[in-house]
């Protein structure tokens, strides 16, 4: 196993667990043996950072299990987030991070997110509640190791957030699609230039680099002489990045823990060859000619008056097609309704001001009521009813 350092010069492995996904037994519960059986193989292959959250369901549980039942929780590093989209008060916060703390049956959190952080307004609110105060004790006393942030949104508001508070570490979506889109390389190099790691979530957009590829795509990666699977490719090329700290990955079997702790000791910052990057463009441009709007995520038409994250709803959009339709419905959902204000496309009142700064002279306007019909659904409308209700109670 690699290793690169966090802000305190410790090591981080360069390739993490994500604890969203275990597996699941015909009960329909985390299926704990098998989820045993690969952390604990992560363990022995040198993986020490173990990403989880509140809100995933049974995970923190499962994990605290697992290592306290092996007493191996010294030897590795917990991440796990404040579910700040639930929290009203200080207390709360005290609350939901006690409750933490007796799942994953310990007494400190190694590195403690903000959980998908999305625009600075939401964390304004928590200053407001006594955040900063609150995060300072927990540091001082040692329950809290280092605190970052999780983030989906557009890379505007990314560099906005990382000047907005003195970060440890944070967490965005990132992978060879994503390039230029949410926080993107560019906020992955602001954040190398302040000294802040990056942990990488997403790497093969939660498997659809590589199942979900296109056909075209998947010949292209068949035809390279050196047969490397497209999970291989996508790693690499995160991996070929100094800026890059740890890459999350959800394995659930054995074989997947296998094969990416190979990948993770062979590769090397800075190893690309101008032709493996064009064997990656050949791959990206496959899956764009399947998009629905050709935006390249630069933010130029930002900010609209009305808080429509333009690029954010085309980028969901074009992933109903690319990837399929549940995930990008799924992602839009988090882009858009859990912000401190809704930034849906349906919000657009046409007023244009966008369309001349667009480089790709791209129709916004009527591609956004477009983007609308395909992406609000019923569901996603009774979801931003009940999100706005929950903030006014």
């Amino acid at each position: 196993m690699q290793y690169r350092q966090d802000k305190s010069g410790k090591d981080i492995s360069i390739l993490g667990y994500g604890c969203m996904r275990f597996g699941k037994n015909r009960f329909g519960s985390i299926d704990l043996a098998k989820a045993e059986r690969e952390i604990m193989a992560a363990v022995a292959g040198g993986i020490n950072y173990f990403d989880t959250a509140y809100v995933y369901p049974g995970s923190e549980a499962a994990l605290g299990e697992i290592l306290q039942k092996n007493q191996c929780r010294d030897s590795v590093k917990i991440a796990t987030k404040l579910p700040h989209y639930l929290v009203k008060s200080r207390e709360s916060m005290e609350k939901h991070f006690q409750e933490q703390l007796h799942r994953l049956r310990t007494d400190h959190i190694d590195y403690y997110l903000m959980h998908m952080l999305t625009d600075v307004n939401t964390w304004q609110r928590l200053k407001a509640i006594g955040v900063a105060e609150w995060i300072a004790e927990k540091k001082a006393s040692g329950q809290i190791g280092q605190i970052g942030f999780s983030y989906h949104g557009n890379s505007t508001m990314f560099l906005q957030l990382l000047d907005a508070y003195d970060w440890d570490f944070c967490q965005i979506q990132y992978n060879y699609i994503d390039e230029f889109s949410q926080a993107g390389k560019q906020g992955l190099q602001a954040a190398n230039r302040k000294a802040i790691p990056v942990i990488i979530m997403e790497p093969l957009r939660g498997g659809r680099l590589v199942g979900l590829l296109p056909a075209e795509a998947k010949a292209v990666f068949a035809a390279e002489s050196r047969k490397r699977s497209p999970a291989e490719w996508a790693l690499r090329w995160l991996w070929n990045q100094p800026e890059v700290t740890c890459v999350l990955s959800g394995m659930n079997s054995l074989e997947m823990v296998t094969e990416n702790l190979r990948v993770a000791s062979e590769a090397r910052p800075g190893e690309f060859t101008e032709k493996e990057f064009q064997l990656i463009e050949q791959v990206k441009t496959i899956i764009n000619s399947k998009t629905k709007v050709g935006c390249t995520g630069c933010g130029y038409c930002m900010p609209c008056p009305q808080g429509v994250d333009i690029p954010g709803t085309f980028r969901c959009w074009n992933a109903m097609y690319t990837e399929n339709k549940q995930s990008g419905r799924n992602d839009y959902l988090m882009s858009t309704v859990l912000r401190a204000k809704a930034s849906g496309a349906s919000h657009c009142i046409g007023c244009g001001k966008c369309e001349p700064h667009c480089p790709q002279a791209i129709s916004i306007r009527k591609e956004l009521k477009s983007a609308a019909a395909d992406l609000e659904t019923f569901s996603y409308k009774v979801a931003e009813k009940a999100i706005s209700w929950f903030r006014l109670w």
